[in-house]
């Protein structure tokens, strides 16, 4: 709209040439809002209320005469009340480009004065408490001048002197050498951390070797026992047929055995006891025969011939006995029974005959003794009728 002017959020407009005012001043500030400006009758002018910053530099001497050059910075901007805007539009409406300029001048002539009554040490040491002194120092004046101070900090302190060096360099000593006995104590550390690091690998590696000695000491057992399997199996299976054949080889032994006893044995035992008794047989034949001649027993001459038969009889009864297959339970003493019994029933046949040739005449002793030793019998004696 024409002749309205509206002033921007971060600035007040100052309106001169109105005789209506509402404050006691010889102009109309108007914030917030806008406002008509009757053209040739009233003017318009801007003043900025932006924080600005003002950088300070300034070379001062403390109390101990030692120069140091002080660096600062300070924020401020103009108060947003009507009384700040009317006073700083007063002093900086026409020169608001160098408003930084003035309050750094006048916040420079309050550090001087301030650093003037401090020592370096209570300035290095106590910065804010600085600060807080140049502000206060500076309150009165930037009150004046419509200022409000957000801030004030000292950045840095320069000494051409090497006084604070000088006065830094036994700390800066101590600093060092806790810093080399921090470093040695951290290298010792780190060494034994290393060692002991260095331990437990080594200890777990020969864990490690042994448990895998182990599984490989055990892995050749398991190989060595199933190479051994078969040949094992087959040794074991090999005695088997070794007991086996062993087994049959004592029974075909005493197969053998038994089959010589029967087969060769007892025959040539049994012809040797044959051929035995025939000769007795043969002997005690002619002795009845010479003794029945001397004696006159013509009875027996009859039975002559039957004795010398009887030793043939004896004979072929022996060969049957010898060819016959007949299991003899008592061995040599067995086959010696049976031949004694054989020729004893000769003898039996012998004194039937003797009987029937010559009933009333009774067998001498000399008969009686060689029929009773023939039956494996003692002697009995026989009383004779006279």
């Amino acid at each position: 709209m024409l002749f309205w002017r509206v002033p921007a959020p971060n600035e007040a407009m100052l309106i001169s040439g109105s005789k209506r005012q509402v404050q006691d001043t010889q102009f109309r500030i108007v914030t917030g809002h806008g406002s008509f400006v009757l053209p040739i009758k009233q003017k318009a002018r801007m003043l900025s209320l932006a924080l600005r910053e003002a950088e300070i530099a300034e070379d001062c001497v403390t109390q101990q005469g030692i120069r140091l050059t002080v660096r600062a910075v300070t924020v401020f901007k103009v108060g947003d009340d009507a009384v700040s805007i009317a006073n700083a539009a007063r002093r900086f409406l026409a020169e608001q480009d160098r408003m930084e300029e003035l309050v750094g001048r006048i916040f420079a002539g309050h550090l001087r004065s301030i650093i003037g009554g401090l020592t370096v040490e209570q300035i290095i040491r106590e910065r804010d408490r600085v600060a807080q002194e140049v502000k206060a120092g500076s309150h009165s004046e930037m009150e004046k001048l419509g200022i409000v101070v957000d801030a004030l900090q000292i950045q840095e302190i320069e000494d051409a002197t090497g006084y604070i060096n000088n006065l830094a360099a036994p700390h800066a000593a101590a600093v060092a050498s806790q810093a080399r006995i921090a470093a040695a104590r951290a290298d010792q550390e780190a060494a034994e951390r290393e060692q002991q690091a260095a331990a437990l690998k080594a200890e777990y590696e020969r864990d490690t070797s042994i448990k895998r000695a182990g599984f490989e000491a055990q892995t050749e057992q398991v190989r060595a026992r199933a190479s051994q399997a078969g040949p094992l199996a087959q040794a074991k299976a090999s005695q088997e047929v070794i007991e086996e054949q062993t087994a049959l080889a004592e029974r075909q032994a005493m197969l053998a055995a038994q089959r010589l006893e029967a087969e060769v044995r007892r025959p040539a035992d049994a012809e040797a006891y044959r051929r035995r008794t025939l000769a007795q047989a043969q002997a005690d034949a002619n002795t009845a025969r010479a003794v029945s001649l001397r004696d006159g027993n013509q009875e027996l001459l009859a039975a002559n011939r039957v004795v010398e038969v009887l030793p043939e009889l004896v004979d072929s009864a022996a060969k049957g006995l010898a060819d016959s297959h007949l299991t003899v339970l008592n061995g040599t003493d067995g086959v010696n029974e049976v031949a004694a019994g054989l020729v004893g029933q000769g003898m039996t046949i012998l004194n039937s005959l003797q009987g029937t040739t010559g009933s009333t005449r009774a067998p001498s002793e000399g008969e009686q003794e060689r029929t009773q030793r023939t039956n494996g019998k003692a002697p009995a004696r026989v009383d004779r009728a006279a």
